[in-house]
């Protein structure tokens, strides 16, 4: 019928910008052999695609209030559809991290505008069936993109995860410029400080977190990092509390629920899917999986997710949030506990009750993280909310790549043996250690701050 085509043209964009946060991990050694590219350099080609994303979420969404979301959204499947071009295109390793880079731009105008799309088409009964089946999307988009990733790099090159992209964005971008609907523009005036002052801090404090874990965190590049992250961070406050039109207004963090819900975001994502890229390189280098075998392996972790939140989606909406959120998230940290188990003799069957019980975690926290992130906020600014709720965990997977990757590159290259396979396990234990701390910590956090506190007893 054709009112579900603006569904299809949302969920379509959306499936290609959450697939291509997934889709290149199992091809990073194929892309460190071609490209010559050294471990801080794999790490950026992920991580700086999902700082944008993390970065210029909240900037981007007063920017369509501006422009129009349908011409935000239409600009950012545009210039996507040729970044992801130029990633396939470029020559060395600067190249494609530059084109990430505008992937993650592109990607962030898209996310932001794709929810406020789908509520200005569909009304009562039908927009809640159009926000499930988004859903749904969003959750299946992080397996498809493990197994397309492995099938074109293992039978024609990396290259060819993103070339297969560009003539899905472009028919993405032909179906949505026909059916979605044209909206009003309001005059609000765009937070360009609080956007660059945030991204900047982002940027700096991960820069500083690799080039710690590759050079040690006393190295003048990993201080210099430090110290312009913590800078941009303190002068993103500011502005903030000074300005006229936050971009995130900074009494929320006045409410325990939304700190919760930040803690919990960022705290699971961290957790669940910061060691993927090193768990990749485990299997292919130390175990000596194939691309493919590697991405069935991985992929094990988003079906768990994607079936936990398909069978018990409804039953989660009505928990308490401390129990979804923080039972989530402690539920990520049991899962990187039973990882702990790999050693120098393992092989991947040890992923796996690993991989199921982190899935089922996020399975847990993801169908209700936005919900809750708009009911810990007054009505005017749940919008903002939900956004800084997404904000976190994408920055969680940015900061988890970037810390656990760093963990994994200073305990594999000082395990004291010549061994590849006994190496890597011992990068793997100190990375599921830290990531079971985090996620474990986050949970009891959530679990402190969401939950209501009892009414005083009364006066006899």
């Amino acid at each position: 019928m054709r009112k579900w085509l603006p569904l299809v043209a949302t969920c379509s964009g959306t499936f290609m910008l959450l697939v291509y946060s997934t889709i290149v991990t199992v091809a990073l050694p194929s892309v460190a052999d071609d490209l010559h590219a050294g471990f801080s350099s794999l790490q950026w080609i992920i991580d700086v695609y999902t700082l944008a994303l993390a970065g210029l979420l909240l900037g981007m969404g007063s920017l369509g209030d501006n422009l129009g979301r349908k011409r935000l959204y239409l600009t950012g499947l545009t210039v996507f559809a040729l970044a992801t071009l130029a990633c396939g295109l470029a020559p060395d390793v600067m190249a494609l991290i530059a084109a990430r880079a505008v992937q993650g731009l592109a990607g962030a105008a898209m996310f932001s505008m794709l929810l406020p799309l789908i509520g200005l088409t569909y009304t009562g009964r039908d927009k809640g069936v159009a926000f499930a089946v988004w859903g749904a999307v969003a959750g299946a988009a992080a397996g498809i993109g493990n197994v397309a990733g492995g099938i074109l790099t293992q039978f024609l090159s990396w290259q060819w995860i993103f070339y297969g992209g560009v003539p899905v964005c472009l028919g993405t971008l032909v179906l949505s410029a026909a059916v979605l609907t044209e909206d009003t523009r309001t005059s609000n005036r765009i937070d360009h400080l609080g956007i660059v002052t945030f991204t900047l801090a982002a940027l700096g404090i991960t820069f500083g977190i690799i080039r710690g874990g590759e050079q040690g965190w006393s190295s003048g590049s990993a201080v210099l990092g430090f110290a312009v992250g913590a800078a941009m961070l303190v002068l993103f406050l500011l502005v903030e509390r000074a300005g006229s039109n936050p971009m995130l207004a900074l009494t929320l963090f006045r409410k325990r629920e939304f700190n919760g819900t930040l803690v919990a975001a960022l705290g699971y994502y961290l957790a669940g899917f910061g060691a993927l890229p090193v768990i990749s390189l485990w299997l292919q280098d130390g175990v000596g999986l194939s691309a493919l075998s590697t991405a069935l392996v991985i992929t094990v972790q988003p079906v768990a997710f994607f079936t936990t939140s398909a069978v018990a989606g409804s039953m989660l909406h009505r928990l308490p949030a401390h129990r979804t959120l923080g039972g989530g998230a402690l539920a990520v940290g049991a899962g990187n506990v039973l990882m702990l188990a790999i050693d120098a003799d393992s092989s991947w069957p040890a992923l796996i009750p690993g991989l199921v019980v982190t899935g089922v975690g996020a399975g847990i926290v993801s169908p209700v993280l936005p919900s809750v992130a708009m009911s810990a906020a007054p009505a005017s600014q749940s919008g903002v909310a939900s956004a800084a709720a997404n904000c976190a965990r994408q920055l969680g997977l940015a900061l988890g790549i970037a810390v656990l990757g760093s963990v994994f590159h200073q305990f594999s290259t000082t395990s004291g043996g010549t061994d590849l396979h006994v190496a890597y396990a011992h990068g793997l234990t100190a990375v599921f250690a830290v990531a079971a701390g985090i996620g474990l910590g986050s949970g009891f956090l959530a679990l402190r701050l969401l939950k209501s506190p009892r009414p005083a007893a009364q006066p006899a």
